[in-house]
């Protein structure tokens, strides 16, 4: 069968642009965003907030809405899941290069997957694993004071070690006390880059849907903070807002319980990464199944619903950016990116609570990959 590769080609501007421009105007540079000279710059991320469904809501969200144009769209990252998109928005680089590529991968070293949101230990050590310098790195070096800000309990997290450090964090639970954070920062610093963080749409959509009415209550309130807080805004300041995926909605009459299928998991040691684009590692101490059979078992059961690629064809496809030697091995053997609305679940392990979500992500769809860039204050156009 032949191989169902996506006709996508990724956006010019990408994710990894935003905040890294927001540097560059601050220090008077020209950027990939053309964003004008500032002196500080905030950076929202609107977990979860992808264009297809801030269309759908518009009238929810008149700010947002109003801002949204053709201009004002962008491209997150492969796969779009969060780890992998917030460290290309803080380091200014592709996954292949920062090294999170997926939501769960493989750690070859030590022979087991690991969770790159929350599953940081020793053996993963946010230092290194997390391979890139931040743009708060890069802040410092311009002597200029950079800022995170997002709910207590990411205060000491591995995933903020990995991709916020160089950046003060700056602890505040709710949303509309986050902004009042930031406008503080702003008032007392001559020069800062801010990054806030929203993740109140995002577990809203995954315990009940994007098309929720805890959801929409959700972006209510944002867009009606995001309101308060551009009109706050000086001619010297700047702000975006984007996110790292949207959303698709999978009901669980949608789950497709791929073990049942012997041949889908044959030589498969590992299974890894998100119920929309699950990744698989062969087991290396056999050799009956390589990768190009495994991809061709999921083609024949799977190809009029999923992109299966292998490895190499995720990687010459330019799916993951330039990949490192380094991260090669953390992307899986087969690639498994639903195309319909359905989400790959692995049966066979005793906990089967990440079943009940509802709001997925992950895969290359425009639902998920399509995200905005909304300008404000200096920033606007």
């Amino acid at each position: 069968m032949p191989t169902m590769l996506p006709a996508r080609q990724f956006s010019a501007l990408r994710l990894a642009d935003v905040l890294a421009s927001s540097l560059s105007a601050v220090c008077a540079r020209p950027n990939a965003l053309d964003l004008p000279p500032v002196r500080k710059a905030v950076v929202i991320l609107a977990d979860g907030l992808g264009v297809s469904s801030l269309r759908a809501r518009a009238g929810h969200a008149r700010f947002l809405s109003s801002r949204l144009n053709k201009s004002s769209i962008i491209d997150g990252v492969f796969p779009a899941t969060t780890a992998a998109g917030i460290a290309s928005l803080t380091t200014g680089v592709e996954p292949g290069q920062h090294g999170l590529v997926g939501y769960q991968v493989l750690d070859q070293a030590n022979d087991r997957v690991v969770n790159q949101l929350t599953g940081w230990d020793d053996g993963m050590q946010p230092a290194t694993w997390q391979r890139a310098r931040t743009v708060f790195d890069r802040a410092a070096d311009e002597h200029v004071p950079s800022f995170a800000i997002g709910p207590r309990r990411f205060v000491d997290s591995g995933f903020t070690q990995a991709v916020l450090r160089g950046a003060q964090y700056v602890p505040a639970e709710k949303v509309a006390d986050r902004f009042a954070a930031a406008r503080n920062i702003l008032n007392d610093n001559p020069t800062a880059l801010i990054y806030l963080y929203v993740a109140e749409l995002d577990v809203a959509a995954h315990a009940l849907g994007w098309e929720s009415d805890r959801w929409l209550a959700q972006l209510e309130n944002l867009d009606s903070e995001v309101t308060r807080f551009a009109a706050t805004l000086r001619s010297d300041e700047g702000l975006l807002l984007t996110a790292d995926h949207g959303v698709i909605d999978v009901p669980n009459t949608r789950h497709v319980l791929f073990d049942t299928e012997p041949a889908l998991v044959s030589g498969v040691r590992h299974v890894a990464g998100d119920p929309r684009c699950v990744q698989l590692y062969l087991d290396p101490l056999q050799s009956a199944v390589t990768a190009d059979t495994l991809a061709d078992a999921w083609r024949a059961s799977q190809g009029d619903r999923a992109w299966v690629y292998t490895r190499a064809e995720a990687v010459s496809a330019g799916l993951y950016g330039r990949v490192a030697a380094g991260v090669l091995p953390r992307i899986g053997d087969v690639l498994v990116a639903a195309r319909k609305s359905i989400a790959y679940y692995d049966s066979r392990p005793t906990d089967q609570r990440a079943r009940r979500m509802i709001g997925q992500h992950g895969s290359l769809t425009d639902e998920e990959v399509r995200v905005p860039l909304i300008r404000a204050g200096a920033f606007a156009r």
